[in-house]
């Protein structure tokens, strides 16, 4: 259970702190509705599948080849090859963390999150930027290589509205990691709880759309009012994905509706999991840390490049007793 005891005094206390800190950074524009999604040609891009591996222990398989792996498009197998340098490539990170509703509750676990960004940022060239939403996103510090400054910026978090506005929040977080070099690694870190509650800006079929034509990986650690499980849901191969475009889309949108956390996770090749104790969090934050640079990236260009969203399944030619964690889907414009 959460902390249902919290008082008005805590949450007090916490926009008296907030007043101590300068303004944040301005943030960057939001983008309006009749503004168009960047696209990707399918028939010039490669398409790129980040895909996890472990034994059902948590250990993941390195070494494998790209022999070892069968990725279906719309059930067509795909010619494939395996990027060689994945875990060396610097990553750039967005944390993006609910401040509207009942999200005070989990300051507490917020604050702890700094010293484990050096999970991503360890290795001296990775950067990472901080936003805070309620019913929208604003950039809280850009992009930087210092640990210490998001760490004294995710202390000092102050309580929002009453808005929890999850797609314009991914949607804008996306548009970050656009910005960033292509040689890096692009990872949206979303603490928030599971349902979106006012955006505006971003409808969830433009958000399957936006997240199917980019790289970026979702991991997503959400909180409840309510006790919640830890799924393995996105542990899965693909065996039960529909194949049929249009039946896709609309899943995808209803599960958007359902619990958007998820499944933009489950779209990009992510990981999605719910925590209710400190402990728990920082388990979470660092398993996911750790899969987000040990991730195989897959890579093919389409034979069928025919517009709209496409299924992916991504399987293993041999029995390694693993299961696999890949991208479910992504979006094909065709050529214009």
């Amino acid at each position: 259970m959460l902390g249902l005891g919290l008082t008005g005094f805590g949450v007090a206390g916490a926009v008296a702190r907030a007043q101590q800190l300068p303004p944040p950074e301005p943030p960057k524009p939001m983008p309006t509705p009749q503004e168009e999604t960047p696209t990707l040609r399918v028939t010039t891009n490669v398409v790129l599948v980040p895909t996890l591996v472990e034994k059902d222990h948590g250990q993941v398989i390195y070494g494998l080849k790209v022999g070892d792996f069968v990725v279906e498009d719309n059930g067509v197998p795909q010619k494939l090859r395996v990027e060689e340098d994945m875990d060396t490539a610097p990553v750039a990170l967005v944390v993006a963390v609910e401040q509207g509703r009942a999200s005070a509750l989990e300051f507490d676990k917020v604050a702890k999150l700094g010293p484990l960004l050096d999970l991503f940022l360890g290795d001296g060239k990775s950067e990472a930027a901080l936003v805070g939403f309620d019913s929208k996103p604003q950039l809280v510090r850009d992009f930087t290589q210092s640990e210490s400054d998001l760490t004294d910026d995710l202390r000092h978090f102050a309580p929002g509205d009453g808005g929890s506005a999850i797609l314009d929040t991914v949607g804008y977080a996306v548009d970050l990691l656009q910005t960033q070099p292509k040689e890096y690694r692009r990872v949206l870190l979303l603490i928030s709880e599971e349902r979106d509650h006012g955006s505006r800006h971003i409808r969830p079929e433009k958000l399957v759309e936006r997240i199917g034509l980019t790289d970026v990986l979702v991991l997503s650690l959400t909180f409840s009012p309510a006790r919640a499980e830890f799924s393995h849901d996105l542990k899965d191969n693909g065996d039960n994905r529909v194949m049929n475009p249009i039946s896709t889309l609309l899943m995808a949108v209803q599960a958007i509706k359902k619990n958007v956390a998820k499944q933009i996770a489950l779209m990009s090749g992510g990981e999605y999991a719910p925590f209710t104790r400190d402990k728990a969090f920082e388990e979470r934050v660092t398993e996911v840390a750790q899969h987000a640079r040990n991730r195989y990236l897959l890579s093919f260009y389409p034979s069928d490049s025919t517009p709209g969203l496409h299924t992916l399944r991504v399987h293993l030619t041999q029995d390694y007793g693993a299961h696999v964690v890949a991208r479910a889907n992504y979006w094909a414009i065709g050529e214009q």
